[in-house]
């Protein structure tokens, strides 16, 4: 019940803030071009604030109850600290949507707001189907999980750029973890409930024809409650297969970037962030470097088949996951 009265609260709390948001982000004229709309609309940006503030609120409460002597929920010093992580990330991507921190912070600052999980992981090691457990010691604390999760959000960044796309993969990537904490009895399954109950909601409003974009602190928020989801569960080998799409798509991106540097001048690998729309509506995309133009290059398909694809994709290494030994 604790689960579903989590992912409850964080959903209604997102759901009825997100149109007041909406309005105020156009208001404010905080907007982005949509580049996959024939009209080239404007479309408000940042909209991920709302999935921060909904676990800043719900444990900034959970605290302030703490306090008082009431701790309904009996949180757990790894609770505390995944949330304090993820609150880090997206408020990392929140300044980075209104001041560029560049390309060099983006990568590596989030290893040090990954840091203070280390402090009260309860394994130092790494469980290896059908070998056991590996123990590692402080190089698994200082290094390997904070790099852990700094890679995951990345990841989950990087695989973005449709409506509804981000949001929607993270939604499944939420709901894997939490299905396997719960059968497993991992201690951080209201951090990964308030998140999901978030994302849910805000998928509603970001789904195509998207309404608002999450901007940074949506995608950062999101990709480091699914890093800390794994790392503090020790699901590190079955997040990496419920992550391949995602790794697939960084691996595809570095083969481009590195054969545009081999091939400055050739326009096969140059470096190209839109696609567009042909009037009948299906999407053209320069190459099938990235993950998410496979589809559009080969066949003509909309953006929303493309959205779905990517679900199902996403989804059957999921379900794969669920099984890995642990």
């Amino acid at each position: 019940m604790m689960y579903i009265g989590a992912i409850t609260a964080s959903y209604l709390f997102t759901f009825s803030l997100m149109p007041l948001l909406i309005k105020y982000l156009n208001k404010k004229q905080v907007v982005v071009t949509d580049y996959y709309k024939k009209d080239l609309r404007k479309v408000p940006t940042g909209g991920g604030i709302i999935i921060l503030l909904s676990l800043s609120l719900f444990f900034g409460i959970s605290g302030l109850l703490y306090l008082k002597g009431i701790n309904l929920l009996n949180l757990s010093k790894l609770e505390w600290y995944s949330a304090l992580v993820v609150i880090y990330f997206g408020s990392f991507g929140l300044i980075d949507d209104f001041w560029d921190v560049g390309r060099a912070s983006k990568i590596f600052a989030p290893f040090f707001f990954s840091l203070p999980l280390s402090l009260v992981l309860p394994h130092s090691g790494v469980n290896v189907p059908f070998v056991g457990y590996v123990e590692l010691g402080e190089f698994f604390l200082l290094f390997i999980a904070p790099l852990y999760i700094m890679i995951v959000s990345n990841l989950v960044n990087m695989h973005s750029g449709f409506n509804g796309m981000c949001s929607g993969l993270n939604a499944i990537l939420l709901t894997t973890l939490l299905i396997k904490s719960i059968l497993l009895s991992k201690e951080v399954v209201i951090m990964l409930s308030c998140v999901l109950g978030s994302t849910l909601a805000f998928l509603l409003f970001n789904k195509y024809p998207s309404k608002i974009f999450d901007g940074n602190v949506g995608a950062l928020s999101m990709g480091a409650a699914v890093g800390v989801g794994i790392v503090a569960s020790g699901f590190l080998v079955s997040g990496f297969v419920m992550l391949i799409p995602h790794t697939l798509n960084f691996l595809m991106y570095v083969y481009w970037r590195i054969m545009h540097r081999l091939h400055p001048e050739d326009e096969r690998w140059k470096m190209v962030k839109f696609g567009k729309v042909r009037e009948d509506g299906t999407l053209e995309v320069p190459n099938s470097l990235t993950l998410k133009w496979v589809l559009p290059y080969y066949f003509r398909v909309t953006e929303k088949q493309v959205v779905l694809s990517m679900y199902a994709f996403t989804a059957v290494f999921c379900l794969i996951s669920i099984f890995v030994p642990y």
